[in-house]
């Protein structure tokens, strides 16, 4: 319970702010403390950010258009991936599986081309619902210099050696991100790690393969997650496969996947030409096609939304890049 005391004003729209104080600890807060734009000296940069982090822009082109710092742009993106996390969860655990899940990986890079990573992705064979990602360490492979051969040894020696293993463990705690009743149908390519990850994970699932040779087209069983793995090329300017836009830690890759991931589900019609409800509509978790402005209504807290271990790490950013060992977490006292 809280009652109000009196109000603040600002230069920012709307400049009179609504104060309260909380009726059991006594301390005092503001309606802004509800908003996903709190703290913010633009607050109107959020939506466009949104937008620009989706239409393949890096920061720096984003930072010139807006006339702000790039950095100011990077921490809004990461603001912006924390919020999707928590929306996301929002409806995560209500969609449960009722459809064959379509899974895959897609490669890309961090910090340079010798540490290249996999994100994992499951996805609606029906419903194209993008249910869930994780992300993976590779090693460097196939064809090299000797140069490049040895800055890789010599990589290797400072900094260790991924897990050979990290593929099918993260697909594995990837499948258990997926709320599921009874046996799964499952759908990959013929990576030999997915196989081994299933079993891992402990679900029950008719696991059948197709190849990744196979025309990606509308009838290859895997086109949920094909056509996933376009979007997230074309609209993410990180995983171009030729790019100076690349994500210098997997955790900033992972955020602007989480944006992209609200994108998909409940902003994207289901088809680009033909239009229709949303991935979330045609799982019945909305009513409507929502907006940006829906979507960063209101903020939501981590305290009252029970992240899972490999999101809650995400949230906090704790994910670690080699070679930056000491990179910025998010630990701020009052920004849960």
């Amino acid at each position: 319970m809280y009652t109000k005391d009196g109000f603040y004003t600002r230069k920012a729209a709307p400049q009179r702010v609504q104060r309260y104080q909380c009726a059991s600890c006594r301390g005092s807060f503001s309606f802004q403390s509800f908003q996903t734009t709190y703290w913010l000296k633009k607050p109107r940069l959020l939506p466009l950010i949104f937008h620009r982090v989706l239409a393949c822009s890096a920061y720096r082109q984003i930072a010139r258009e807006l006339n702000v710092s790039h950095t100011t742009v990077m921490r809004q993106a990461e603001r912006l991936g924390r919020h999707c996390l928590l929306f996301q969860e929002q409806f995560r655990k209500r969609a449960v599986l009722n459809e064959p899940l379509v899974v895959d990986g897609f490669e890309s890079f961090e910090y340079s081309q010798f540490y290249p990573c996999h994100f994992h992705l499951a996805v609606g064979a029906k419903s194209h619902f993008f249910y869930a990602f994780t992300d993976s360490e590779l090693r460097r492979k196939g064809k090299m210099t000797a140069w490049q051969k040895r800055r890789r040894a010599d990589l290797e020696e400072q900094h260790g050696r991924p897990d050979p293993k990290s593929i099918e463990k993260e697909m594995a705690e990837l499948l258990d991100l997926v709320p599921h009743r009874g046996t799964v149908e499952l759908r990959s390519d013929e990576h030999p790690a997915y196989p081994r990850a299933i079993r891992r994970s402990g679900i029950s699932a008719n696991h059948s393969v197709t190849s990744s040779k196979a025309t990606r087209t509308a009838r290859n069983p895997l086109f949920p997650v094909n056509l996933l793995d376009l979007l997230i090329r074309h609209s993410s300017s990180n995983h171009k496969r030729e790019t100076i836009a690349f994500s210098k830690r997997r955790q900033n890759g992972a955020e602007k996947l989480a944006i992209l991931q609200v994108w998909r589900n409940f902003l994207k019609s289901f088809s680009e030409r033909k239009g229709g409800p949303t991935p979330a509509q045609r799982l019945e978790l909305v009513d409507r096609k929502l907006t940006v402005r829906e979507v960063l209504k209101k903020r939501l807290f981590v305290s009252r939304t029970a992240l899972p271990e490999r999101l809650e790490r995400y949230y906090r950013r704790t994910i670690e890049t080699r070679l930056i060992p000491n990179g910025r977490t998010h630990r701020l006292r009052f920004a849960d």
